[in-house]
């Protein structure tokens, strides 16, 4: 289990919730996608692109309000995060990625809608129109992926992440979002051992999630076997250095800390 923080944004009144089979197939359709059960095939890829494009004149309107919660409270509470670029996926109409930009900086944002992506027009200044499961980022070049009530590409996650990047995955809606995945539906699909902190806030929830490989991995330069490795299981890149209280854990002797330790959930 994921260490849970507890809630400090009430959810309001007047959740907005998807009719119920239509929700539950897309779940459906989300765990056995991410677990690998089933393809992603161009069938699907397109069934999702055209139904977005119907959908993205009115996304702002209709769709979207007040679904901010979760974001705000996982970048004022999931810890430090590192320095580098941010892969907004599942962009949509750009409403989140000022905030993202706020965070990170360099955002660029990913959504397989073309309409989406104009509609983002004047709030994403780097838009791209790409597939989730062929992300035209170069290997270990990402240092945040923050993925909006998204399907889960988890080997595509992991490829493009940094040594230390982390996945910033929220749920607009939490359980009744028609996307929704557990924390530990994302853990247990992610390549490697990953482990994460979450809350729920407003009408959503939010995990933050980042992988520990085994002390054995090859390339790692850690010494110590009692010192977790922290080089990314199942990425490409150098090990590095983390800082929890103060103590280097594991890393080569010229990296960098680049990221502090989380709040300590309370019991």
């Amino acid at each position: 289990m994921s260490p849970l923080l507890p809630r400090i944004v009430p959810s309001p009144e007047g959740k907005p919730l998807p009719q119920d089979d239509t929700a539950a197939a897309f779940r459906t359709f989300a765990r056995d996608l991410a677990a690998g059960r089933r393809p992603w095939t161009t069938e699907a890829a397109g069934f999702l692109s055209g139904l977005f494009d119907q959908l993205a004149g009115s996304w702002d309107s209709d769709l979207a309000t007040g679904r901010d919660d979760p974001l705000h409270d996982a970048l004022a509470r999931g810890g430090s995060f590192p320095l580098g670029t941010c892969l907004e996926l599942g962009s949509g109409t750009g409403l989140f990625t000022p905030t993202l930009e706020a965070a990170f900086g360099t955002v660029i944002s990913i959504d397989l809608s073309e309409l989406m992506l104009r509609h983002a027009a004047g709030r994403s200044p780097l838009r791209v129109r790409a597939d989730a499961s062929a992300l035209p980022s170069a290997d270990a070049s990402v240092s945040v992926v923050a993925a909006i009530d998204m399907l889960l590409f988890p080997q595509e996650l992991a490829r493009v992440l940094a040594p230390d990047g982390v996945l910033l995955w929220i749920n607009q809606l939490g359980q009744d979002g028609p996307l929704y995945l557990s924390s530990e539906e994302v853990a247990a699909a992610l390549p490697g051992q990953w482990t994460s902190v979450e809350a729920a806030a407003g009408w959503g929830s939010w995990p933050l999630c980042d992988a520990f490989a085994d002390p054995t991995t090859p390339g790692c330069a850690c010494q110590s076997a009692a010192a977790p490795c922290m080089r990314r299981a199942g990425r490409k890149g150098p090990p590095y250095v983390v800082r929890r209280s103060g103590r280097v854990e594991c890393g080569s002797a010229d990296s960098s800390p680049t990221r502090w330790p989380r709040p300590t959930p309370e019991p």
